[in-house]
């Protein structure tokens, strides 16, 4: 898998706390010694993207998990001694669905000092021209805390077309335009990553969370509202190198049986919605790579054998290499393999994704790194 002509690409789903998982995954993938050329995410998949292409070490992938833990210890809990003994008390009976629950509305209420704030809160009053006035509200939690924790991880030079002299993993991570609906592709190959750039593919609007101005006149969401797979963005950002990719699904396509409850068809249906669609994309890739190999074997067929003394003849020629060659140029890349790694889910929870707890945070750390070392198992 050292084979420099073809990029090894790793992409990462959104999926709130489930994020934890893709850590995993790169875990087990920098311990098997597979170098990553590319990272794309969006959502917290952009996130830990951002913190493989931009971190402050040499170990991206224990910079990664500190910084999961991190956010686990920031998981505030519910200050009435009634919640607390509950809490308690289904950690130790195993009820994780409940314990999923309990997390949930604990972050619901309180936040979580390393990810986001409510805009409730009483020393926002001061601050918020419209604390008063909720019915102009366009979001409730207030994500930019994320930033601060990640500056502790992520050196934002490294984002850069010329600023990473250390590493060549470039990083891509999507969002949406809330004006057009319009799909806003970030890449560190072609522009500068800033916290702006991360705030916007992490402001998912179903969380609450705030639009950002990513440049004038642009205001953007989560790019999991368009799209939770970003592999479409990473064949148009590099379409010549050959692929192959790892892709972390956060949200199983498959499931072993049919709902059995409404709570069990609601969480089906939410699996559904951003799970991976890109079968699509990866079938007109192998399509176009087909015909721009078979349009090189016709024109090297047609430059061997071409002998004309005719000047209009040889002008067609001459405009038919130009046009082969701007083509062979900029597209032509193979993707020669699609390695799935997908996170296991024992009890369906729609509250799962925003679990922060710190068991479950590190359950999902371990899961990713089982499953890729799997998949790594059954490709050799």
């Amino acid at each position: 898998m050292s084979n420099i002509d073809v990029e090894n690409v790793l992409i990462l789903q959104g999926g709130g706390s489930l994020g934890a998982f893709g850590c995993g995954v790169f875990k087990a993938l920098v311990n098997n010694n597979i170098k990553i050329h590319i990272v794309a995410g969006t959502s917290i998949g952009g996130l830990n993207a951002a913190i493989i292409a931009g971190s402050k070490t040499n170990h991206p992938e224990k910079d990664m998990e500190q910084f999961w833990l991190e956010l686990a210890e920031g998981s505030s809990k519910l200050s009435s001694p009634l919640t607390d003994w509950l809490y308690d008390y289904l950690n130790t009976t195993s009820l994780s669905q409940a314990i999923s629950i309990l997390s949930f509305y604990r972050s619901a209420l309180h936040g979580n000092e390393k990810v986001f704030v409510p805009r409730w809160r009483p020393e926002h009053l001061f601050t918020d021209q419209e604390y008063l006035t909720p019915n102009k509200w366009t979001y409730l939690f207030d994500h930019s805390p994320l930033i601060k924790t990640l500056e502790k991880y992520v050196d934002f030079n490294k984002l850069h077309p010329n600023g990473n002299p250390n590493s060549n993993t470039r990083l891509i991570i999507t969002a949406v335009n809330v004006l057009t609906a319009e799909p806003l592709t970030f890449d560190s190959a072609k522009q500068q990553i800033s916290p702006k750039h991360i705030l916007a593919t992490t402001g998912y609007p179903t969380y609450y969370f705030k639009w950002v101005e990513v440049e004038k006149g642009v205001y953007a969401w989560d790019g999991s509202l368009l799209s939770n797979t970003p592999l479409r963005e990473v064949i148009d950002a590099s379409p010549v190198k050959d692929k192959r990719i790892f892709l972390v699904e956060n949200y199983p396509k498959n499931a072993d049986k049919l709902p059995e409850n409404i709570h069990e068809i609601q969480h089906r249906a939410r699996d559904i919605m951003f799970s991976d669609k890109t079968v699509h994309n990866v079938q007109m890739s192998k399509t176009i790579t087909y015909h721009l190999r078979l349009i090189d074997d016709l024109y090297n067929m047609l430059e061997r054998y071409f002998d004309s003394n005719d000047k209009r003849e040889k002008e067609n020629f001459a405009k038919i290499t130009k046009r082969y060659k701007k083509v062979s140029e900029k597209r032509g890349a193979e993707i020669k393999s699609i390695h799935y790694i997908t996170r296991t889910e024992e009890s369906p929870s729609l509250y799962e994704n925003a679990d922060f707890s710190r068991d479950t945070i590190m359950n999902s750390i371990k899961d990713g790194e089982l499953k890729t070392n799997e998949a790594l198992n059954d490709i050799t």
